[in-house]
């Protein structure tokens, strides 16, 4: 048989087109000839058929890799087809365009007034951000309403739930609640080092606000405020971390980032937590003494949050001074940046005690890398395994998710009670 398969037809294939495409699909094997096999004898007709099927496949998947490489050219070509249409016919489709734009016009209104829901909402919540804000801290005690309704929720979560006793006296502040929420946010946790627990210790409360228009170019956005008790790392008593939007939505109809800006940590003296300080010993070549040299060096830190990162310029990016390589990966920072200021603004703040006892990460659906764990099973595998019984239906979740993580329950969260790994592996 012939390792090449022609395909007939010109060459000069055009892209498909409303003009140009078959409503019926041709064969790909049409035009090729059946392979043929000598006589044989009767005791291996079996094998010979088995070999004549193989062939018959060998050859149909060839010309099908043909046909694919040679579409698959095509593809982001134009065909002409546009080019091809009358004047008046182009018209109406810049007419469409026209239109478009009155649409997209409507979209970035509509978002703008989403905007504006969310920050009159947000001042109506403000009196129970504010309450939380007390009760989290043991300025005010919680109402025997307040606790009776959480109770309540925790029997809906948990039918084993049972109620707390009510004659108790002591200290009702919750201790390292805030390091501990955000511990138990996947993307956080892989950020806080246990050199940043000691001042996450002192967070007593994050708040969200929007950023007045004005101030800013008429561009949009909001602002991420970290409020810190006096501690021995830093004199800043908030560290605010702001996100801005572009003035228009984007081609999704959502609004798109356009930069971020962090509050400058004024560090007390050798408090950093985004360095690292060595000490080498160093020798003069000339005199011979030596002499003790302290350096600093960058560091993974929480804290590095706040100092946002700078884009490449276009003339670096021209002058080829990034790999392509370097570019995907500032480019993923930018969006795992933007993707916590969102999650902060979203989840968060608005569901800090979920993401203190951990019933968040219950609805935290699994990244798709995940399911590079997973493999299908093979039917003939599972068969016996299992009883089929038609008359009964199981409502399977729609999508997996993650387990509680272990420190759950309101313990503070360590390196030792909560692991980021595990909480993936749940």
């Amino acid at each position: 048989m012939s390792s090449s398969v022609p395909i007939s037809g010109s060459s000069n294939i055009t892209a498909p087109t409303p003009q140009n495409t078959p409503l019926s699909h041709a064969p790909i094997a049409a035009g090729l000839s059946r392979p043929t096999v000598p006589d044989i004898t009767e005791d291996k007709e079996e094998d010979d058929d088995e070999n004549e099927n193989e062939n018959e496949d060998a050859l149909h998947e060839h010309a099908l890799a043909l046909v694919q490489g040679k579409l698959a050219s095509l593809l982001g070509k134009s065909s002409g087809y546009i080019d091809s249409l009358p004047v008046e016919v182009k018209r109406s489709v810049e007419a469409l365009k026209g239109v478009q734009v009155q649409q997209n016009e409507i979209q970035n209104k509509y978002k703008r007034e989403c905007l504006e829901l969310e920050k009159k909402y947000l001042a109506i919540q403000k009196p129970l951000y504010e309450r939380r804000e007390a009760i989290i801290n043991g300025s005010a005690d919680a109402t025997s309403e307040e606790i009776e309704a959480g109770e309540k929720q925790s029997l809906e979560d948990d039918p084993d739930y049972v109620a707390l006793p009510k004659d108790v006296s002591g200290p009702n502040a919750i201790p390292e609640f805030w390091l501990t929420a955000l511990r138990n946010h996947i993307g956080l946790a892989d950020l806080i080092t246990e050199r940043d627990e000691g001042a996450l210790k002192h967070l007593i409360d994050i708040r969200l606000s929007y950023l007045d228009e004005k101030d800013h170019d008429g561009k949009p956005g909001f602002k991420i405020s970290f409020i810190f008790t006096q501690n021995e790392f830093f004199e800043n008593d908030v560290l605010d971390k702001s996100y801005l939007y572009q003035d228009k939505v984007g081609y999704s109809g959502d609004f798109v980032y356009y930069k971020a800006i962090g509050t400058d940590i004024k560090w007390k003296e050798d408090k950093d937590l985004t360095k690292e300080y060595e000490i080498k010993k160093q020798r003069n070549k000339n005199t011979n003494r030596t002499r003790l040299v302290r350096k600093a060096r960058p560091t993974e830190s929480f804290f590095n949050f706040f100092t946002p990162l700078v884009p490449p310029s276009d003339d670096d990016i021209e002058s080829g001074k990034y790999e392509l390589e370097e570019l995907e990966e500032i480019e993923d920072k930018f969006q795992i940046d933007y993707q916590i200021g969102e999650d902060l603004k979203e989840k968060i703040i608005p569901r800090a005690v979920d993401y203190f006892t951990g019933k968040a990460l219950e609805y935290d659906v699994m990244d798709e890398d995940d399911d590079e764990d997973y493999e299908d099973l093979e039917d003939d595998d599972d068969e016996g395994r299992f009883d089929d019984d038609s008359e009964s239906d199981v409502d399977l979740p729609p999508v997996r998710r993650r387990g509680p993580p272990k420190g759950r329950g309101g313990a503070p969260a360590t390196a030792n009670n909560v692991n980021p790994e595990e909480c993936k592996q749940q």
